[in-house]
């Protein structure tokens, strides 16, 4: 099957720490890691490294960062036709604290307001279409042009343009936050009730499939008209970067081989679990041999 990836695209440097820093002091740091990075971006690259046929959709500078991000795609099968080099940008940057005490990570992201994709033609036809809601005309273009595709939104910000997308697509795969902020109801791990009006209530209003990241916990979704979790795996984290992007990499994947539904979120869960024991969003992506061993039936 065809996947296309649309969205955000940039260049991750991070840097490792034992306990997060005070305000106003210096410090000397041990090491840096660089990779790239971004929602959609990282999905692509989870899925080209597993084998699937992936393009990914973006914007990045045509400087130094733009081309390890380009080679990063190539490395493992990514198709680039329709990742624009651009010399009117500079590479979105993020530089991230990793707090290896507790697995937290602070990001600043620098990227130009204007920076969007130029009018492109997209010849190529997809199967599924993953988005993050950085490109959204050309978002709506693609998902316009496939109207066969099987559609999954990233959604990890409730803006306008993002809540907009969500009602056009098949799949909203959501932070807890983003759930949260819709419904204005707090999960309470306690009382069942909120999860299950949290979701009811995020289906009412987008009126598709609905699955909930709930972080350590799992994720929050429904089979056969009943509301669950599909709890994570216990690990030590030591940086979560890219454990959400690498989560809808993942379950593009099931979807893609047709794998039963529960199946689909327990590799999810598996993959975006694994992931925060490296630092570093795109170095976390585990292979496919590596995933069997923690999950035989991966395939």
């Amino acid at each position: 099957m065809k996947i296309m990836c649309i969205g955000h695209a940039a260049y991750d440097i991070t840097v490792p720490l034992d306990n997060f820093p005070i305000e106003n002091t210096k410090n000397r740091v041990k090491e840096r890691i660089e990779c790239g990075g971004g929602p959609a971006s990282n999905a692509a690259y989870l899925l080209g490294k597993w084998g699937m046929d992936v393009s990914f959709v973006g914007i990045v500078g045509n400087d130094e960062y733009g081309r390890k991000i380009k080679e990063e795609f190539n490395s493992v099968n990514v198709d680039t036709k329709y990742f624009v080099l651009s010399n009117q940008y500079k590479t979105t940057s993020s530089f991230i604290i990793a707090n290896k005490s507790n697995g937290s990570r602070t990001i600043l992201t620098y990227r130009p307001n204007d920076m969007i994709m130029p009018e492109i033609e997209i010849a190529d036809k997809a199967d599924i279409i993953l988005i993050d809601g950085q490109e959204v005309e050309l978002s709506k273009q693609i998902i316009k042009q496939n109207p066969y595709a099987i559609s999954i939104i990233d959604a990890g910000r409730a803006t306008t343009e993002i809540i907009e997308l969500a009602k056009m697509v098949n799949y909203v795969v959501c932070s807890k936050e983003f759930a949260e902020e819709i419904t204005k109801i707090k999960i309470n791990y306690n009382d069942y009730s909120t999860l299950v009006d949290l979701y009811n209530k995020m289906k009412a209003i987008f009126k598709n499939n609905i699955v909930v990241t709930l972080e350590a916990k799992g994720c929050l979704y429904e089979y056969n008209s009943t509301v669950k979790i599909m709890p994570s795996i216990k690990v030590q984290a030591l940086d979560s970067t890219g454990a959400g992007d690498l989560f809808h990499g993942a379950f593009v994947y099931g979807i893609a081989k047709k794998l039963p539904y529960e199946k689909v979120l327990k590799i999810a869960n598996i993959t975006g679990a694994l992931s925060v024991t490296r630092i570093g969003g795109r170095n976390s992506t585990f292979s496919k041999e590596e995933m069997k061993e923690f999950y035989h039936e991966f395939e």
